[in-house]
């Protein structure tokens, strides 16, 4: 087979990938010089989408409609995009071997793909309950989230399971908005997670429970402390039930399961330095081999608002640091240099007519303001995180876009706080003055 060789390679053909290609040709990349490899069948899109407007019965997301970098305001790059601009996109191939010292890519097909810079943004992988041996996890209709090909099965699903019962495993970011993408196509679903409370990695119980009775107001179950052990089939091999560590059992035509990720940095294993689960990189996303970069989720990099090395799982970096490693590549050709990553830690979900947004870190004291009763007619409450006499972290949820810019400049200028109790009576005045 013939051998092929670019000047630059990106691995991965997520959302990381697109807006680096569109940063390649914002910055003059030659036509025959990128290839970007994808194990997808369609160029880069928004995979937020996937779990928010790909499944709503009105008003459906689809291709080409959030391809990149419509997520952010910016140019909708078409497949045509990248024909004109000269860009290979080498989609349905999956990388399973990289020599980084000899430069080589080897595809599933055999095919050999040289490089002279490489851009690892392969993202991560779903976490599933085939991998821990759960009884029954084979069974179809138990569905993950992750790429378009999984969200089409789904939305087949909910079709053929019409008014159906649905169980989502897990409570965090896909547990929530499935949950609520299910209700919404008329599905009568359950949540089940081991936590205290929903999206723990981020919420507060006083968050949460705004969360979890407006969820249950909207007759969405909720079942906490507990986990799925194993799943009852039919005689198709379809889901019919989801057995629980507490001995129940919940009838279920459709499991969504929602346990977390981790990244896919198997390809480079042993060839390049790692950090927290990824690959370290400096302020540039050059990891320890020369002319390797890693962006998005697999990425362990300084975060210099708080002096500490972070891996980050969102889809704002993993936008941001694909524009800034490809700036640093071209500045490091023409022996010019840029500024360091400086990333505000930013997260953000939406789901019925609830919309939060999320600066800074969730670390030390909080305070909780406004009101978080799930009846309230605006939603809108939030929480200061407070640490060393500082605001460092910043949630709200139905803030207009003002507000959150406010709360945005709020977490990164840290302002000191002497009273926690004046700070909650203030509430959002407290963002708005800064």
């Amino acid at each position: 087979m013939a051998e092929k060789s670019f000047k630059y390679v990106i691995i991965g053909g997520g959302v990381a990938a697109g807006y680096a290609a569109r940063e390649f040709a914002k910055q003059g990349v030659k036509p025959g010089e990128l290839a970007i490899i994808s194990k997808e069948a369609v160029a880069p899109y928004e995979r937020p989408a996937l779990s928010k407007a790909y499944l709503f019965p009105e008003g459906t997301a689809r291709l080409p409609g959030f391809h990149v970098c419509v997520g952010s305001g910016g140019e909708r790059l078409l497949p045509e995009w990248y024909i004109e601009k000269g860009i290979s996109l080498i989609l349905s191939t999956e990388i399973v071997k990289a020599d980084l010292a000899s430069k080589t890519l080897i595809s599933a097909s055999g095919e050999t793909i040289k490089y002279q810079t490489l851009i690892i943004a392969t993202g991560s992988t779903v976490i599933r309950l085939t991998d821990f041996g759960v009884e029954g996890a084979d069974a179809k209709n138990i569905f993950y989230l992750r790429e378009i090909d999984d969200a089409d099965k789904l939305v087949e699903a909910i079709k053929t399971k019409k008014n159906g019962k649905a169980v989502i495993v897990g409570g965090g970011y896909i547990g929530l908005e499935l949950s609520a993408a299910l209700k919404i196509n008329n599905i009568d679903v359950s949540m089940v997670y081991p936590e205290p409370w929903c999206m723990p990695r981020l919420f507060t119980a006083g968050i949460a429970s705004f969360y979890e009775s407006y969820y249950a107001n909207k007759g969405i179950g909720i079942i906490k402390g507990t986990v799925a052990v194993g799943f009852g089939k039919n005689e198709n091999g379809e889901v019919v039930d989801v057995k629980l560590k507490d001995g129940r059992v919940l009838e279920a035509d459709i499991v969504v399961v929602g346990v977390g990720g981790r990244p896919l940095t198997a390809l480079v294993k042993g060839q390049v330095e790692e950090e927290k689960g990824g690959l370290k990189t400096d302020a540039f996303f050059k990891t320890s081999i020369p002319e390797v970069y890693a962006v998005g989720d697999v990425a362990t990099f300084p975060l210099k608002l708080y002096n500490e090395l972070r891996r980050v799982e969102h889809v704002d970096h993993a936008r941001k640091s694909a524009e800034q490693a490809v700036k640093a590549i071209f500045a490091s050709e023409q022996g010019k240099s840029i500024d360091e990553y400086d990333y505000l830690p930013y997260f953000y979900s939406r789901a019925f007519d609830l919309s939060w947004q999320f600066y800074g870190d969730n670390v030390g004291d909080t305070v909780l303001f406004g009101d978080n009763s799930p009846t309230s007619s605006t939603h809108k409450f939030g929480t200061y995180w407070i640490k060393d006499g500082k605001v460092v972290g910043v949630f709200l949820e139905s803030g207009t876009p003002e507000e959150n810019q406010a709360i945005a400049k709020l977490a990164r200028v840290q302002p000191p706080v002497d009273n926690l109790d004046q700070l909650a009576a203030e509430g959002l005045a407290f963002a708005s003055k800064i």
